[in-house]
Formats: structure tokens, sequence, C-alpha cells
């Protein structure tokens, strides 16, 4: 019999183009990955993916070529673009535990020679500025309430309690704020963010978008090398824009009181999960599990979500049968809050453009270190620059929303993700932002579902309890 092998075929002996032609082509050879690489050329590779790749469409090859890129000095408009794909993997600069510069922002290259550049500018140094000097006040509370641990050292302890005021002085961060993000992705999906990021209304984006293909083609020259501009994207992004909405003024701006909404849900959700787990483990058709889930009585239906269930571990993963019932929510949170949403990227998520018309949030930390009225100016002289904005360029205005601003967010997933959102981003060291949109999102979820929602593991802590303790606006 022959000897099983596993085996690395490094980057740093083969090109990534050449990877993906040796994994390529043991569909129809029957030699080793070992060989098959060894017989390959940069030339040869290149010449296999024009032919099949780019000629007859087989663009899963792509996906075994993959490439680690570094993005610096990006504005955080542009890295939700960049963060948009499902199929990769990111690690940005972090606005809880890190501090911004005076100079760390993007000025819109739309704005170049344009009567509102310097008040832009001016505008964004205010609220770095605000956010500069909230930094103090705020730290000295949290000192005066976290005392220092036995022979802990003034750098351990600045480290343990620096999320605690950061995280606040967060929220007057703008949008043109700067970032660093690293991105892990296959050719395949490298190729598909060249296309959004060249189909973007932002002119930073499409200049990033050019970049990336020009990094990417020296590693992969034929798999990139036909990204562009997606007509389609354009063109329907253009025609489903709807006239811009006139400016605010003289109406009362603010988030309904259904800022969570489950907007819809499969109503035999939990049923089907059930029949489905008994389908995997058995060996009788879904509708004749389903027709026998159905006709369980209420307890019995318990002790099988019981055995589905009862035995998961705090990190255990549930069983894939748990995304057979989907959950749809309109949500309304701020945009520090959507920061940690947009990582989850199981779930079909369409974000509505940054906008200050939806009113701030204010963490009750800021108020009670005697900056509210500092950082209240600031929100409003950030919403006054927005509507200018929004006049010349809706796209443009988005850079100068901060953090502590609302945004709506539509949002789709299965029960399977609800665990996985649900109990990382109610967890003690989670934002609290996020805290509290995820222990209204498990309310609602639970109450339409509660027969398998009750095995999630939560803190004993709800959304009220959070807007009590962290927030003196919403």
């Amino acid at each position: 019999m022959p000897e099983r092998e596993i085996y690395l075929l490094s980057p740093r002996a083969l090109s990534p183009e050449t990877i993906a032609v040796a994994f390529a082509k043991t569909s129809r050879s029957p030699e080793s990955f070992r060989e098959i690489a060894a017989e390959l050329s940069d030339e040869s590779s290149a010449q296999f993916h024009e032919k099949w790749v780019v000629g007859y469409g087989h663009a899963s090859v792509a996906e075994h070529a993959v490439l680690h890129i570094a993005f610096e000095n990006v504005s955080r408009v542009a890295i939700e673009t960049i963060e948009g794909n499902r199929l990769a993997s990111y690690t940005e600069k972090s606005t809880r535990y890190q501090k911004w510069g005076m100079d760390d922002f993007t000025v819109p290259a739309e704005l170049d020679g344009h009567p509102l550049r310097d008040e832009f500018i001016e505008t964004v140094r205010l609220l770095f500025s605000a956010y500069a000097e909230s930094l103090e006040p705020t730290k000295n509370l949290i000192v005066q309430r976290t005392p220092r641990r036995e022979n802990e050292s003034d750098e351990a302890y600045d480290r343990r309690i620096r999320s605690q005021y950061v995280d606040r002085c967060r929220f007057l961060l703008p949008a043109a704020a700067n970032a660093n993000v690293g991105m892990t992705a296959n050719a395949r999906v490298i190729e598909l963010t060249i296309r959004k990021m060249l189909s973007h209304p932002l002119e930073e984006v499409r200049q990033i978008g050019e970049k990336l293909k020009e990094v990417s083609k020296a590693e992969t020259p034929t798999l990139v090398k036909y990204a562009d501009a997606n007509e389609y994207v354009v063109e329907t992004g253009k025609e489903l824009t709807l006239t811009p909405s006139p400016s605010p003024s003289g109406r009362e701006v603010g988030v309904r009181e259904d800022w969570c909404s489950l907007i819809d849900y499969d109503k035999d959700g939990e049923k089907k999960i059930l029949a489905a787990a008994l389908y995997r483990f058995d060996e009788i058709p879904y509708a004749d599990a389903l027709k026998h889930v159905r006709s369980l009585k209420k307890k019995e239906r318990e002790a099988l979500a019981e055995t589905l269930l009862g035995k998961l571990g705090k990190y255990d993963t549930p069983l894939r049968e748990l995304e057979y019932s989907s959950y749809t929510f309109d949500l309304v949170m701020d945009q520090g809050a959507y920061a940690e949403f947009k990582r989850h990227r199981m779930m079909t998520q369409t974000p509505q453009r940054l906008t200050t018309r939806l009113g701030w949030t204010t963490p009750l930390l800021i108020t009670e270190a005697g900056f509210g009225s500092r950082y209240e100016a600031a929100m409003q002289a950030a919403a006054q620059m927005y509507e200018k904005l929004y006049a010349f360029n809706p796209d443009v205005a988005q850079y100068i929303v901060p953090n502590g601003f609302n945004r709506r967010v539509l949002a789709q997933f299965n029960l399977r993700e609800a665990f996985a959102f649900c109990q990382l981003r109610t967890a003690a060291n989670a934002h609290f932002s996020i805290r509290r949109v995820a222990q209204k999102m498990y309310e609602d979820i639970s109450r339409v579902h509660p027969l398998l929602s009750k095995y999630m593991k939560l803190r004993d802590e709800t959304w009220q309890s959070v807007e009590e303790n962290y927030f003196s606006k919403i």
C-alpha cells in the first residue's frame, strides 16, 4: 500500500501561481504534487492560468494562490471596502488599544481645489483635538476606579486600563481617520476585491484598487491582470441611488425605538434544525424526519434539543445543522459597534452609507469626566460639516462622520452564526456598544426560538443594563 504523506508546498520555494497549478493538475495527473511542481516554471504556470482560469473560467484554481497584503494609512471608509469580502482574513489597527495622532487622517481627493477642503480639514482637526483632550480626564477617572495590582508595573497597569478609557474616546474619531490592515486572501478573492475597488464611487478606494492590482501582479501576474472596473456594479449603483434627501434641519433626528428589529425569521426553524440533525445520523428522507419532529410532544422535542446541544462546551461550535434556520434584522448601531459587527462575515450584511442624521451616542464615562459639553460641541460640528459635504457628494460626506454616530445595517444569518456572534460579542472583554447589540439580538431570537437558543452561553447582563451602565445618551 502507498505510504501516506502530508507536506507543505512552501511559498518560499514556489510562487503562488505555481502552487495553484500544482494543485490544479492533480485532478488529471497521477503524479505526486512534488513531481508536478518540479516540472513547472513561472512561465508554464502563467500559460496554464491563461488557458484554464482566464480562457475557460476555471476560477477555483486561483483559490490555491494565497497572498498577504499590507495596507497602511488608509481611511476607515476605504477599509470597509477592503474588508468587504467573506472569504478572506483581516487584522486591523484597533481604536480600542491604540491612540491616534493629530495628522492621522485622509483628505478625500474629491475635495482637491474645492472650497470645502479647508473647512473639512479644520473640522477633522477639531475632532482629533477633542479626542486628544478627552484622553487625560477619562484616564484619570479610570485610574481612580481601578486600583493597581500588587507588584504591577507601570507598563502592565497602563495596558490593563488603556482600553477602558481609549474605547470611550474613540467615539470622536471620524471615518477619515487612518488605520493599517493586513489581508490574507486567495487570488480569486483579491481579483474580486480589485474589481469592487475600481468600481467604487470614491477616488481613494479606486486608487487603493489600482495599487492592490499592481502589487498583486508581482506575485500572481496572470490571475489578477484582467481585473478591472465592473460596469454592472458602477451603473447599477448609480441607478439605485435615490435622489439625495434634504438636510434634516427643522426636524428632530435620532433613532426610533425599534433600533433592533427582527423583521423576518423561519417560524418553523427549530423543527427544521431538529429534523436535519435526525437526517444526518439516520437513514430516512428529510420529509419523514420533519414529519416525525412535528409529531413529537413538547417534552420530546425538548429532549431532542438537549441531545443536540446539551453537551456543548464553552468553546465548542454547534453542529452545522443549525444553519437551517435564519433571521433577518434591521439594526441601528453606532459606527464603533459596526466596526466590530462587520467582522462577522458569515452573515449577509447591507450597511447604509455613514451619516450623521441618525444622531449620536455619548459614553457615560465622557460625561462623568466632565467632558460632555466638549464632546457634544464636536459632534455638532461634525453634523454641520456633514450636511455641507452631503450637498456636494454624499459619499465624500462619510469621511467626517465620527464613530459615535448611528448607522443602519440589514443583516441575515443562521442560528449557528447567532451562537458564534451572541456568545463572542456579549463576553466581558467585548466593547459595550456591540454587547448591547448582541444582547438585544439574543433576546429577540430567544423570543421566537426558545427551545434551541437557551443553549447559548451568555453573561448575566441585559441590553438595558448596558445602556444604563455605559451610555449617557443613545
